[in-house]
This record gives structure tokens, C-alpha cells and sequence, in this order.
């Protein structure tokens, strides 16, 4: 008997939406995936900082990715196909681009850090119980710009599971003049992955060390930055 695919790996139903609508994001999602994919085939990554990793295999703790929501193409692409869970939102534009995701074999909690934000950190609390792995646009769906929300940290302290904060730099990319300034790869552009070490949030903290938390894991993520640009410099 094969094995049942968990439903956050499936489409969702588009019922409320109307025969244009439902037409539009199917489309939408999978020219956004071809286009990922065509870009993403092109580039050659190298990594940086994950000497973390076999630690929390052995600990058997499933990691939170972290990551400003500007570099969401290159991530998408780079963590395909491992089973990860991410956040997204009721809005009409998350419909195609959580379908484009999907095909990258990532899964899909409904939620946002605005409306639906609880039922949204319930269902991804349940998903890391079930031994998945998620992931964040720590910064994301609205910003305002690398500014960490407190979605993850909660996160962190709900399951036990570390924040693992990255910044993916590539070499060459467009630059567009959304709120975010979302970076797309160049076709057969370099890029450098850089990892934070894993931040641990104790199920007892208070208020206070929560939001302490969150200033490090922004800290970090600002620092990763940094190298990043640093290492685009160099490269040049």
C-alpha cells in the first residue's frame, strides 16, 4: 500500500474562487515554478556555516529555516524537495505562489502574521510534533523590510526546535521595487549560502527574553547580510 501524502502536500481547493480566478493561479503556479526552475538549474551554490547540521540530527531536532523574505526564489529553489513546512497566507496571490512551492516539494499551513496568524502557528506546531522541518520569511507576507516577527521565535519556543537563520547571496540578480526589493537570480549566477549558528528558545521565557530572541535572531540575520554583500564584493 502506498504511503498517504500529508495534505499539507496537496493543492488546495479553490472553490471559493471564480472560473477566472481558479484559472489564474493554476497558471500563474506553475509558470512561477518553471520559471524557478529554469533559473534555479542554471546557478551553482556553495555553502557556508553548516557545521551545525549533524548536531541536531543526532539531537534529533528538526530545524525552523529563517530567512528575510527578498530571498525567497533562491531558497525555494536551494531547499527543494526536503519536505518543508512553510506558512502562507489566505491572500489570492498566496494561492499560486504556495502552489508553486509545492511543486518544489515543500508543504503548506494556511495562516499569516497578520489575519489567521494563530491558527496558522498551531498548524505549524503540529507539523514540526510530526517531525517535519519549517521554514520562515521571518520578515514576510507585508514587512516591513528585515524587520524579524515574532511568529518564529513563538515557534521556537512551542516545539523545542532551534531557529536556524540563513542568508542566501548570489551574484548577479534583478532587483524589483516591491516592499521588500525581492532579489531574482540571473540565469547561471553564482551564490553563497550562509548560515547563523541555531538559536534555542526555552519553553519557560518570558515576554521579555522572547523578545530578546527576536532582536538576536534579526541581529544575526542583518550580520549574514553583511557577509553576504561581502562575499558579492569579493567575487566580483
Amino acid at each position: 500500500m502506498a504511503e498517504e501524502i500529508d495534505p499539507a502536500f496537496k493543492f488546495q481547493p479553490l472553490d471559493r474562487y471564480s472560473t477566472w480566478q481558479r484559472l489564474q493561479i493554476r497558471v500563474m503556479g506553475l509558470g512561477l515554478y518553471l520559471l524557478t526552475k529554469i533559473v534555479g538549474i542554471t546557478m551553482k551554490f556553495e555553502v557556508h556555516g553548516r557545521e551545525w547540521e549533524s548536531d541536531l540530527e543526532t539531537s534529533s531536532k528538526k530545524p525552523i529555516y529563517s530567512f528575510w523574505h527578498d530571498r525567497i526564489i533562491s531558497s525555494t529553489y536551494f531547499f527543494r524537495d526536503q519536505g518543508i513546512i512553510v506558512l502562507s497566507s489566505h491572500s489570492f496571490d498566496s494561492e499560486y505562489t504556495a502552489r508553486c512551492i509545492q511543486r518544489f516539494g515543500f508543504g503548506i499551513v494556511k495562516g499569516s502574521s497578520s489575519r489567521g496568524a494563530v491558527s496558522g502557528l498551531v498548524g505549524l506546531i503540529r507539523k514540526m510534533k510530526s517531525g517535519f522541518a519549517a521554514a520562515f520569511t521571518v520578515d514576510g507576507p507585508r514587512g516591513p523590510r528585515y524587520e524579524v516577527k515574532s511568529g518564529p521565535v513563538l515557534l521556537a519556543k512551542k516545539t523545542g526546535n532551534p531557529l536556524v537563520p540563513f542568508v542566501i547571496e548570489c551574484h548577479r540578480f534583478w532587483k524589483l521595487k516591491s516592499w521588500d526589493r525581492l532579489q531574482i537570480p540571473k540565469p547561471f549566477t553564482r551564490a553563497a549560502v550562509f548560515y547563523g549558528p541555531p538559536i534555542f528558545v526555552d519553553a519557560k521565557v518570558d515576554d521579555d527574553e522572547l523578545e530578546a530572541k527576536r532582536i538576536e535572531l534579526q541581529n544575526v540575520l542583518l550580520d549574514l547580510v553583511k557577509q553576504g554583500e561581502t562575499w558579492r564584493e569579493s567575487a566580483a
